[in-house]
């Protein structure tokens, strides 16, 4: 391993001119590498991973530590982290279900303040960071206030949201939720006024006005910290017309385009009642599937409906501790994997915040399903997801289950990066420099070697091992700390107690 001269930094110089980062393991090219220094620009976008670093005006030495691209969560509600542990008891419906914690979460969206999301969004958005995770997809349909009227500004609580991601050190995509309708012949529901605009004008009109609003706010800076995406709600929400409108939109735009599909056996039947096909079927008929479509969740999908999605070149996104927590069943990842759909991960309703557990989840679901071991993990003779390439090959060089930590490591960056249009997800130049480091000392992983070294860290991995992390070359998280930690806490336990009234 070759020395390495540490430079002081320049007086004045910005964090992010010319630094190199020098851990002791990096990992890039699908295995981690020794004496590899990660070299950013003053633009936050990599320069060179080189062993030549000479003309770094600062040298950042991360002893006993393991660098890794930062984790993308495509799929946030970030509000709903307001209601962890109120859900999980019986209620009085004869079967507790999505549909009965779908009562509390109403509850609970129907009284913040915009202040008050602004809140609930950084806290979420710090417990993110702390796993890593530097950059989210906000799935966001809180429009109006709690009466349902406008705020004068339509998007006044995605700006809360994207104040809450940049003041943390994120990057966001703002995935603006369309919300017309209770349901299929169902009358308007009071606890959603919050969601509604009543037709595609009015929706894209404020997306439109808040991708304008964002184009101008990060003029001059380097790199995206916020852009915008579409996201009808689901099938039972958005009515088929308003569908096309939005799919044209993103079309023209090259936006984005993100929906609840086929989550619960519910949504399914009421998608056949009113169009004879399930939500699948439906908007591949209509030409809405492509390589920018991402469906979150896609539990109850046939074989015909994986072919239909591959084919397009679409990307599902899958939130497994969510998932389990709700019941709404298993994500049938194996069979996406065998007809190539990438698949990307979300933290969706923030029941625990840990993209890592969400990977493992996708594995292990299915160990418990099928009662077998290491399901996902690829045959040699397996070609992994279209947009990898090589990606079979470097993950093979070890054993299996080092192939099978890679294709879920995937899961966790490079997929969820594609699927909100996030610039990153692994370690290359010309992309940023965001990337989180364990520390390898953790007891969860101490004692790995460098082969088996991601198997440990995506099987067992605890987050108090996550040390560091950087976005566009900027630390947000140093020795496990964000610099404003105790405020976000504090106001945010300030606002639990206000909403529910207990200590």
């Amino acid at each position: 391993m070759n020395e390495f001269r540490i430079y002081a930094p320049a007086r004045g110089d910005d964090e992010s001119s010319g630094i190199a980062w020098l851990p002791d393991l990096l990992f890039t090219g699908g295995k981690f590498e020794s004496g590899i220094a990660l070299v950013c620009g003053e633009d936050g976008q990599i320069k060179s991973l080189t062993r030549e670093v000479e003309g770094a005006s600062r040298i950042v030495r991360l002893k006993n530590r393991a660098l890794m691209p930062g984790l993308v969560n495509a799929h946030s509600h970030a509000f709903q982290r307001v209601i962890r542990g109120r859900t999980e008891y019986r209620s009085a419906a004869s079967r507790d279900s999505f549909w009965t914690w779908r009562d509390v979460m109403y509850s609970a969206a129907a009284r913040l303040t915009p202040e008050e999301v602004y809140d609930a969004s950084r806290m979420a958005f710090l417990e993110m960071a702390i796993g890593g995770i530097t950059a989210v997809g906000e799935f966001h349909y809180l429009h109006h206030a709690p009466d349902g009227r406008p705020y004068g500004d339509p998007n006044l609580l995605a700006k809360q949201i994207i104040r809450a991601a940049r003041d943390v050190g994120l990057r966001v995509a703002l995935l603006r939720v369309a919300y017309t309708r209770a349901g299929f012949q169902k009358p308007p529901d009071a606890r959603q006024a919050r969601f509604i605009e009543p037709d595609p004008q009015t929706y894209l009109r404020h997306v439109d006005e808040l991708q304008n609003h964002l184009m101008r706010e990060d003029e001059g800076r380097h790199g995206a910290g916020a852009w915008v995406g579409v996201a009808p709600h689901s099938v039972r929400a958005v009515p088929l017309d308003f569908l096309r409108e939005v799919g044209a939109f993103a079309d023209e735009r090259r936006l984005p385009f993100h929906m609840h599909v086929a989550e619960q056996p519910a949504e399914v039947s009421a998608c056949i009642a009113e169009h004879g096909r399930t939500p699948v079927a439906l908007l591949a008929d209509e030409g809405l599937l492509n390589a920018r479509f991402t469906g979150v969740h896609a539990i109850h999908v046939t074989s015909e409906e994986i072919s239909a999605l591959s084919s397009a070149r679409a990307r599902i996104c899958a939130c497994p501790t969510t998932e389990r927590n709700l019941g709404d069943g298993i994500i049938p990842a194996d069979r996406f994997f065998e007809a190539n759909v990438p698949i990307a991960l979300g933290t969706d309703s923030h029941t625990q915040i840990d993209l890592l557990e969400d990977a493992r989840e996708l594995e292990y679901h299915l160990r418990l399903q099928k009662l077998e071991r290491n399901i996902l993990a690829p045959s040699s003779e397996t070609n992994d997801s279209p947009s990898h390439g090589n990606d079979e090959k470097r993950a093979a060089a070890t054993t299996n289950i080092s192939a099978l930590a890679a294709r879920l490591f995937d899961c966790a960056t490079i997929h969820g990066a594609a699927s909100i249009g996030a610039p990153g997800g692994e370690l290359t130049v010309g992309h940023p420099a965001d990337f989180f480091t364990v520390s390898l000392d953790d007891p969860s992983i101490a004692g790995s070697s460098r082969d088996d070294l991601l198997a440990a860290i995506l099987f067992s991995l605890a987050r108090t091992a996550v040390h560091d992390v950087v976005v566009g070359g900027h630390t947000i998280i140093d020795d496990a700390r964000h610099r404003q930690s105790s405020e976000i806490v504090e106001r945010f336990a300030a606002l639990q107690q206000r909403l529910w009234g207990k200590r």
